[in-house]
């Protein structure tokens, strides 16, 4: 991912916000918080023939402390044109071998309970069920808007480790 293909990015952020399944945020970042705040090494985006984007993955460091830093948390998103083409299994596929390769051992993510699509690609992939956050923060956007919301936290660790 580089920065001109953040409008496209972009716009596929704003789809899964808008389906109240995806995320507590309730706006995309602009480009230079984005950038800020994703490991550059490990942005993904899957692109059909005509180089048009379909979908998208990027990690953040879960800590600054030196102990953590092999652990990332990750975000994934497939254009809702796209859905059901397998494009999040490729993303999170190659999402999985560029952070064994620079030596992160864990991946993590909080996914909301509903987004069952979600959580069958990665419980696909080798990720595991950690626990279940109950009523971890109040949505602020879409139809569950000002609703407590459950995350269920998930973590995938590399066999190398």
């Amino acid at each position: 991912m580089r920065e001109p293909d953040w409008t496209e990015v972009q716009r596929i952020y704003n789809e899964g916000i808008a389906s109240g399944q995806a995320t507590f945020e309730a706006e995309a970042p602009d480009w230079v918080r984005f950038d800020r705040s994703r490991l550059s090494a490990h942005r993904l985006v899957a692109q059909d023939s005509a180089g048009a984007i379909l979908g998208w993955a990027a990690i953040s460091a879960v800590s600054a402390r030196p102990a953590y830093s092999g652990v990332v948390e990750h975000s994934i998103y497939v254009s809702e044109a796209a859905r059901g083409r397998r494009i999040g299994s490729a993303l999170l596929r190659s999402l999985i071998a560029s952070t064994e390769e620079a030596g992160i051992w864990t991946i993590q993510a909080s996914i909301f309970p509903e987004n069952e699509p979600s959580l069958k690609l990665h419980l696909a992939h080798g990720f595991r069920i950690v626990g279940r956050r109950e009523r971890i923060a109040r949505m602020p956007h879409g139809p569950a808007a000002g609703q407590w919301r459950d995350t269920v936290l998930i973590e995938r660790r590399t066999a190398a480790f």
